[in-house]
C-alpha cells in the first residue's frame, strides 16, 4: 500500500465503518445498561434513533465520544454530527473530520476512580507499533476479530495492522460466534485477535489448529495453562503487554517467559516507567503496573497499580463496584473481589444486609437487577455471598471468602 495511502487509514471505507459501528454500539451500551442493540454490522441506513431507540441524550453522549477519539473539536463537525440520525451519515461526518485532522486519537479508558480517562497518541507512533507487529506476524491473508475497533488494541490490530502491506487485508468479525465454532472459521494464513477469556473458552474445547494460524492476546494476562492448551493445537500465540496509555510495550509468544520490549521502548532509572523517542523529544510513559526486569530488554508484569483487574476483557473497578453497590438501601456494608480461580472469572461480592433486610434470596435478586441498571455487564458481580459482619482476618484486614460459604 503506498505511504500516504496507508498514513490515511481512515480512506479505507470499511475500517472506518467498524470503528465508528464498535464506538456507538458501546456507548450506547453504557448510556443504558441492559439496551438490547442489533448484531453487527449495522447497515449504512440504519436509523440511530427509529432504530435503535436512540435520544437526543444518547446520542450527544455518544457524539462527545466520537468527536473526542477522531478530534472533531479541530474541524468544527461536532453540531453537523448530531443532526446526522443515520449510520452513513456519523461515517461520513467522521471522514470529513479525519480529512481536515488525522495526526492524533484520543483513547478512553477508565481510571482509577471508574471515570473515563483519555489517553492522547500520535498515529505516527502508532504506525511505528505496527511496523514492529507486521515483522512478528508475516505472511497474515485475513484477520478475525474478536475485540472492538475503538479501543486501542482492536484498532491496532483490525484497522491498522491489515492495511500495513500492499493491500488491505479483509476482518471478519468473530463477536456474534461462539468460540466453539472458532475451528470452522479458521484457514492458513489467518491471525485471530481476541483476549484471555475468549481463548480460554477455545483452549476449554481442545481445538487442533490448521497450519499457519496465529492467534494474538491483550488486554490481560493470558493464563500459562491457556496458552499451554492452544500451542499444544497448533496455535502461535502472540502475548501483547500494554495499556491504553502506553500502546504495546512488549511481546511474547511462549507460555511463562519474560516480554520482550518492542525496540522503540527503553527502560528508565525511575521503577515502572519507560521512555521513548517522539517528534517533541524524549517522552516518558509511567506504567499501570510493576515490571520485574531480567535483561535490559525482558520483563514480567507483576500486579497493577492502581488495582483494576479484567473481566471479558475489560478493566473494571472492584472498589468502584462496590461504591456503587454500597448505594442501595438495603446495604449496610459490602466488599467487592475478582472470584478465586476455581469460582469462576467475574466479580463476587460480600454484602452485610441492612437491619430488616433478612431474605438472603430476595436481597440477591434485588441486587442483581438493581446494580445491572447501574454498571456495565462486565462490571456486574456474578455470585453474591452475605452475612452479619464483612469476612476480615484477625488483624482486622479484609480476607477472601468462598461464595456461599457465608449465606
Amino acid at each position: 500500500m503506498d505511504p500516504f495511502e496507508r498514513a490515511q487509514w481512515w480512506r479505507h471505507a470499511p475500517s472506518l465503518e467498524r470503528v465508528v459501528r464498535d464506538l456507538l454500539a458501546f456507548e450506547l451500551a453504557q448510556a443504558r445498561p441492559g439496551r438490547v442493540l442489533p448484531l453487527q454490522p449495522w447497515p449504512a441506513e440504519l436509523d440511530l434513533v427509529a432504530d435503535l431507540g436512540a435520544d437526543s441524550l444518547d446520542l450527544m453522549g455518544a457524539g462527545t465520544a466520537l468527536g473526542d477519539l477522531l478530534g472533531f473539536g479541530r474541524s468544527g463537525m461536532m453540531d453537523a454530527l448530531l443532526g446526522r440520525p443515520l449510520l452513513a451519515g456519523w461515517v461520513e461526518a467522521a471522514r470529513t473530520s479525519l480529512a481536515g485532522h488525522d495526526a492524533e486519537l484520543v483513547f478512553r479508558t477508565s481510571g482509577s476512580s471508574g471515570a473515563p480517562k483519555r489517553c492522547t497518541h500520535s498515529l505516527a507512533s502508532l504506525w511505528r507499533e505496527v511496523d514492529a507487529l507486521a515483522r512478528l506476524v508475516p505472511g497474515r491473508r485475513r484477520m478475525l476479530s474478536a475485540v472492538p475497533a475503538h479501543h486501542i488494541y482492536g484498532f491496532l490490530f483490525t484497522v491498522l495492522l491489515p492495511q500495513a502491506g500492499r493491500e488491505a487485508l479483509p476482518v471478519l468479525d468473530l463477536r456474534a460466534q461462539s468460540p466453539a465454532s472458532l475451528a470452522a472459521w479458521l484457514e492458513p494464513g489467518d491471525l485471530v485477535v481476541a483476549h484471555p477469556d475468549f481463548w480460554a473458552q477455545v483452549a476449554a474445547l481442545g481445538p487442533e489448529f490448521p497450519p499457519d494460524v496465529t492467534g494474538v492476546t491483550s488486554t490481560a494476562p493470558c493464563p500459562d495453562a491457556v496458552a499451554q492448551a492452544l500451542a499444544g493445537g497448533g496455535l502461535r500465540l502472540l502475548q501483547v503487554y500494554g495499556s491504553s496509555e502506553t500502546a504495546g510495550v512488549g511481546w511474547r509468544d511462549a507460555a511463562a517467559e519474560p516480554y520482550r520490549l518492542f525496540p522503540y521502548w527503553r527502560r528508565t532509572d525511575i521503577d515502572n516507567t519507560l521512555e521513548r523517542d517522539g517528534a517533541g523529544g524524549v517522552e516518558r510513559q509511567a506504567l499501570q503496573d510493576r515490571l520485574v526486569w531480567s535483561g535490559p530488554d525482558r520483563f514480567v508484569p507483576n500486579g497493577r497499580i492502581d488495582s483494576a483487574v479484567q473481566v471479558g476483557g475489560t478493566n473494571v473497578f472492584p472498589v468502584y463496584v462496590a461504591e456503587v453497590l454500597a448505594m442501595h438501601p438495603g446495604v449496610a456494608e459490602c466488599v467487592v473481589r475478582p472470584m478465586r480461580p476455581d469460582e469462576g472469572t467475574r466479580l463476587k461480592a460480600f454484602v452485610v444486609p441492612k437491619a430488616g433486610a433478612h431474605d438472603a434470596t430476595a436481597l440477591r435478586v434485588t441486587l442483581s437487577s438493581w446494580i445491572g441498571e447501574r454498571l456495565a455487564p462486565a462490571e456486574c458481580p456474578a455470585a453474591y455471598s452475605f452475612g452479619s459482619a464483612l469476612p476480615r482476618q484477625p488483624s482486622g484486614k479484609l480476607t477472601d471468602w468462598i461464595i456461599d460459604a457465608w449465606d
